[in-house]
């Protein structure tokens, strides 16, 4: 059971009991008529060879109240597509497998190129967005959720609580981020727990209270990957292409909404993904990837709050977050130590390390292009330099279907 204490400007709603999933569910096919709900669920063809998304697929076979399931397919060749077509065939209500990849899809994304509307490298950036424009141009859902596919433990009640504080009336929020555990025998999220929470920390005591720092800092998970959001929000809201797109996304709902309409719920004491490798060695991989995208997102959010990042500033951050990041550590070791986990300090302190290097390296990036990469735009963006780019999008989409001959929706 966790506490009911509140931190920051975002409401936090705990899980306090075992709310019967059958009664969440009843609400939400009651409201699913006033608020239509698509699911995404970006994913790539090595998911279908792993557990985590048979089980998914399972629980989400027992789901009724969903308008549509689109299952957005990246990095993938025709054999991958028209398996991830058998793989969900089960699957009973409205769905579409969205190959990223497909000759209409990639003609799409080459007429907005030409249009003047940018839309980045392949990967989970443009596959969520891709998936937000086809939500869009279907007009049927009032709320979009996003759910990653590698996760071990998932069950349906995971997600009626990320979509109830959304949809349900009394309490109607915009924009829900999911929270939770990351542990299985041992403590996991180090991205979190090691590189963003303590680099937060820096920040505050460098420059003092902030209100943008705040916010982030409320956030008990806030590189989860699930959340759910008001369909004219994802409207407004520009994404990145690379690991910063769970950060990209809390300023874009900040940006765009109040902090009152924002909120984060517990969806599960426990959550299990898989687990990235840290990649000490390669900074094009793994954590040490990640890591960086985190770090040069948060500092381009951060300029765009109004945070001044004067280089010497930033010079006093690596230290800054040492110091905070070898406290997290100390932090991590009695949670482990008192709940009986395993613990490898030295592995730790080694993930602090490669993380150091990864802040360094972001930090000359921001200092030498402030502005970085543009973002993907925004769908109203898109409708206003390409006005039929709704109609061409699902056309795309549908070429793709209409290849195997059946209607998947």
């Amino acid at each position: 059971m966790s506490d009911f204490h509140q931190f920051g400007p975002v409401t936090a709603i705990p899980l306090l009991v075992a709310r019967d999933v059958g009664e969440m569910e009843r609400r939400m096919e009651s409201l699913s008529a006033r608020f239509p709900v698509s699911l995404v669920i970006p994913l790539v063809p090595s998911e279908m060879e792993r557990p985590a998304l048979g089980g998914i697929l399972d629980e989400l076979c027992r789901v009724s109240y969903l308008d549509s399931l689109v299952l957005s397919l990246n990095h993938a060749s025709f054999d991958d597509y028209h398996r991830a077509l058998a793989y969900f065939e089960r699957y009973p209500g409205r769905k579409v497998v969205l190959w990223n990849e497909s000759p209409a899809v990639e003609g799409f994304v080459e007429e907005m190129a030409s249009a003047g509307l940018h839309t980045g490298d392949p990967g989970k950036g443009r596959a969520c967005w891709l998936a937000i424009g086809h939500v869009l141009a279907d007009e049927r859902a009032a709320y979009i959720a996003f759910q990653d596919a590698d996760v071990v433990n998932f069950n349906r009640a995971m997600l009626a609580r990320l979509i109830l504080p959304a949809v349900e009336p009394t309490v109607d929020f915009d924009f829900v981020k999911a929270y939770y555990a990351r542990v299985s025998d041992q403590l996991h999220g180090r991205v979190t727990r090691l590189l963003l929470t303590p680099l937060l920390a820096a920040f505050t005591r460098l420059i003092g209270q902030d209100p943008y720092i705040r916010y982030l800092s409320s956030f008990r998970y806030a590189l989860s990957g699930e959340f759910a959001i008001k369909s004219d929000l994802a409207e407004r809201m520009r994404l990145p292409c690379d690991w910063g797109l769970e950060i990209v996304i809390l300023f874009e709902a900040l940006r765009h909404r109040a902090a009152g309409r924002i909120c984060q719920v517990e969806i599960a004491e426990r959550y299990d993904h898989k687990h990235q490798s840290l990649s000490a060695d390669d900074p094009s991989r793994g954590l040490n990837r990640m890591a960086r995208d985190v770090v040069k997102h948060l500092l381009r959010t951060l300029a765009a709050a109004g945070v001044t990042l004067a280089p010497g500033l930033l010079m006093s951050l690596q230290a800054a977050y040492q110091r905070e990041a070898e406290d997290a550590v100390a932090d991590s070791h009695s949670v482990a130590n008192i709940n009986g986990l395993a613990f490898d300090r030295h592995a730790e302190e080694r993930v602090i390390q490669v993380f150091t290097q990864a802040l360094r390296a972001a930090i000359e990036e921001f200092l030498a292009d402030p502005l970085g990469p543009s973002l993907v735009p925004n769908w109203s963006r898109v409708w206003a330099g390409a006005p039929d780019a709704s109609a061409r999008l699902l056309a795309a989409v549908a070429k793709g279907d209409a290849s195997v001959r059946r209607d998947w929706r």
